[in-house]
């Protein structure tokens, strides 16, 4: 018998050259030139940074993906069961190493069809996207290149549908983002359909400070790389040995607050706006929250969204959860 050949991968492209600078100067206008200064944490991920954090993943304080694997592990089966999907959409895909088990659990039950790898970087995705279509020959693999905050509307339709957002990364929404983020994923969501959320639970506050300040400092490399991206992308001038990183708990928001805070008085020339960044000593600025959970939480807020949380799953520490809900 011959060897199956892998099926053609489809790419839409959502995200245009040109978009991420646009936004980036955008959001750099606003965030760093008044107060309080803020930046999304998208603008940590280039290269460098997806590698650190990668490094991050694998520090023995930072706990949330070797749990959520955990979960993986035990209930992918049950997950491609109880969702009865003919369709994985993975939002957030990049290289799908986690999804692979979901893959595995679905291509056993034999219903898997398609397999829709959404992410922004077109190049990272079709390279991801080629390399899943030869691991899994019969698989249908149509790669979307776009941004979760604006493109979900343009999702693939038709068969019954899982939508998995994991990772954690819905903690990077604060209430309102993540209100707009359940409404839209729900609306464009069919009866059956379902969401497979990832979220990481409320815990011991010492554990949450070590799990984003760890002994390595290499979450702290990571946090300073977003002055590395504006150094490049924008001209600016940061002196990255002039920021402290601090990601200490936000009680009353209840979540983890990435923060660079200056070291002395300083002004930083931004090139590309024509414009300067001015900080005080001590001052502060956030590029990024991690929203921590409490299962009522989670599932109230699915409930506003429409969607109807119908299983719930956590590692033996109960440190993480995956949650599966369907649409309404």
């Amino acid at each position: 018998m011959g060897l199956t050949r892998a099926r053609p991968v489809t790419v839409d492209v959502y995200v245009q050259p040109g978009d991420a600078r646009s936004a980036l100067c955008e959001e750099a206008r606003l965030g760093l030139c008044g107060h309080p200064k803020e930046l999304s944490p998208k603008w940590l991920y280039d290269e460098r940074g997806s590698q650190l954090f990668d490094d991050i993943t694998r520090l023995p304080e930072y706990y949330p993906t070797r749990r959520e694997r955990e979960i993986l592990e035990a209930r992918a089966g049950e997950i491609a069961r109880l969702s009865g999907a003919d369709t994985l959409i993975e939002l957030g895909s990049g290289t799908s190493e986690k999804t692979r088990l979901l893959l595995e659990a679905f291509q056993e039950r034999g219903r898997l069809e398609r397999f829709v790898p959404f992410d922004v970087s077109e190049a990272f995705l079709r390279s991801a996207a080629e390399k899943l279509a030869r691991q899994y020959p019969r698989l249908q693999v149509h790669a979307v290149v776009g941004d979760f905050e604006r493109h979900l509307g343009q999702l693939p339709r038709g068969g019954r549908r899982l939508v998995a957002f994991l990772g954690g990364t819905i903690g990077n929404f604060k209430p309102a983002q993540r209100a707009h983020f359940f409404r839209e994923v729900a609306e464009g969501l069919a009866p059956g359909d379902g969401l497979l959320l990832g979220t990481d639970l409320l815990k011991g506050r010492d554990r949450l400070f070590a799990a984003y300040n760890d002994s390595a400092g290499v979450t702290a490399e990571f946090n300073r790389n977003v002055l590395r991206v504006l150094n490049r992308e924008l001209g600016a001038e940061f002196d990255l040995s002039a920021f402290e990183h601090l990601a200490p708990f936000n009680e009353e928001h209840g979540w983890i607050e990435m923060r660079l805070i200056s070291l002395h008085e300083q002004v930083v020339p931004l090139p590309a706006l024509r414009r300067f960044a001015h900080f005080e000593q001590g001052e502060v600025l956030r590029t990024e929250v991690s929203c921590k959970f409490r299962p009522e939480q989670v599932e109230a807020e699915l409930a506003t969204a429409g969607l109807h949380l119908s299983a719930w799953w956590t590692d033996a520490a109960q440190d993480f959860a995956l949650s599966l809900s369907f649409k309404r």
